[in-house]
């Protein structure tokens, strides 16, 4: 490390650190419970209630049935269970409208989709990342089968107004599925009173395991399977059950039960202090996100006449970790599809960056961000062309 200081990490939208109390839960499962659920010998049924205790605190976060969690790998694979799944399940509606602003892992599977028949709509959204619930109404009619938004967008993090689009989808008879990979385990989640058919949940981003996640699905609704060979989770997705990362994933969720109001305010005045010290120091930078119905954890911000990337190599050098958008796409040289859906110029989506704070950051934390940050930025503006200070 640089002058052997510590790693600052902000980059929790991304991934989280696991919890200790979910590695100590995770534990006895890699060697000393080593049984598959699927036995009948007492080993067999040790790992079995451990993967129903976890079914049981996930449903608890969720405000839903025990027999409504199914668990799978991650978003993910939620997300491609739900929108194929359900459009395999049926032959009669075949459209699918999905926000502009969704996670590819939401996008993708409904693109797959068009091969089969299907079409997507694409709702948009305002310059904070809200949809526009008038085109998603105009596009709602009987041959809608799914609407899929997001709870809360991992770029931006701005929250949508759950509640009015599940009940502008059922009245039209579709279903309502959320990618709630954001939200579940840091904001409340309760999909009875929200009116959600199917959710998509990771443990990863909220302290758990990666490799783990789950999807509810409301009694009653048709899916078809996309692994077969097996009898494993009702006959929804077969193979043998990671163990060890559903009990860690069941932990998560009683902890994040136990702590979320707490840790949500803790986190926002981090979140609020870092934003107003950028403000005092960097001249010419854009919010992203809406200013107040904004995940407490997440800062994303445009700086005019830099690159993102730029900023985050020498920000790396100061052992902070952070990101300019989803890290599924860190890799592409295009800019946030995001940003440009909210309506922002290449330039500025060029020039985003993502602060996502979480369980373990402290003021110092913040406080070091504040003081190398502006430095950072002036060393790129004076050698950018466009800059005139």
């Amino acid at each position: 490390m640089k002058n052997g200081a510590r790693q600052i990490y902000l980059d929790n939208n991304a991934t989280t650190p696991v919890d200790p109390r979910v590695f100590e839960t995770m534990r006895p499962y890699f060697s000393e419970i080593a049984g598959n659920p699927s036995s009948i010998h007492s080993a067999g049924q040790q790992a079995r209630r451990a993967i129903e205790e976890a079914r049981a605190r996930t449903a608890a976060l969720l405000g839903c049935r025990v027999e409504e969690i199914y668990f799978t790998s991650g978003g993910t694979e939620s997300n491609n269970i739900t929108i194929k799944g359900t459009a395999l399940a049926q032959d009669k509606r075949k459209k699918i409208i999905a926000s502009a602003i969704e996670h590819h892992a939401v996008l993708e599977p409904c693109i797959y989709l068009r091969r089969f028949g299907f079409e997507l709509v694409k709702i948009p959204v305002d310059q904070h990342g809200t949809v526009d619930l008038d085109s998603l109404g105009r596009a709602l009619d009987d041959n809608a089968l799914l609407v899929s938004v997001m709870h809360a967008n991992n770029e931006v993090g701005t929250i949508q107004p759950i509640q009015e689009i599940s009940k502008l989808a059922h009245q039209h008879g579709a279903l309502f599925h959320t990618d709630a990979v954001q939200t579940a385990g840091k904001i409340p989640v309760d999909v009875q009173a929200m009116g959600i058919d199917m959710l998509s949940l990771s443990g990863h981003k909220f302290y758990g395991p990666k490799g783990a996640g789950a999807l509810f699905a409301r009694r009653g609704i048709r899916f078809d399977p996309l692994v077969h060979g097996g009898h494993h989770e009702r006959n929804k997705r077969a193979g043998t059950e990671n163990v060890p990362g559903i009990a860690g994933l069941g932990k998560a969720c009683e902890i994040a039960a136990s702590d979320m109001a707490e840790e949500e305010l803790r986190i926002r005045g981090l979140r609020d202090r870092l934003w107003q010290g950028i403000q005092g120091a960097i001249t010419e930078i854009r919010l992203n996100g809406h200013p107040d119905q904004r995940l407490s954890g997440t800062l994303n911000f445009s700086v005019r006449y830099v690159e993102g990337e730029s900023m985050l190599l020498k920000l790396d050098q100061e052992q902070i970790c952070a990101s300019s958008g989803s890290a599924c796409t860190s890799g592409s040289l295009e800019p946030s599809h995001v940003l440009l859906a909210m309506g922002l110029p290449h330039d500025l989506a060029h020039g985003s960056l993502r602060f996502s704070l979480g369980r373990f950051n402290t003021e110092a934390d913040i406080d070091r961000v504040i003081e190398v940050l502006p430095s950072i930025v002036d060393q790129l503006r004076a050698i950018s062309p466009l800059y005139k200070k």
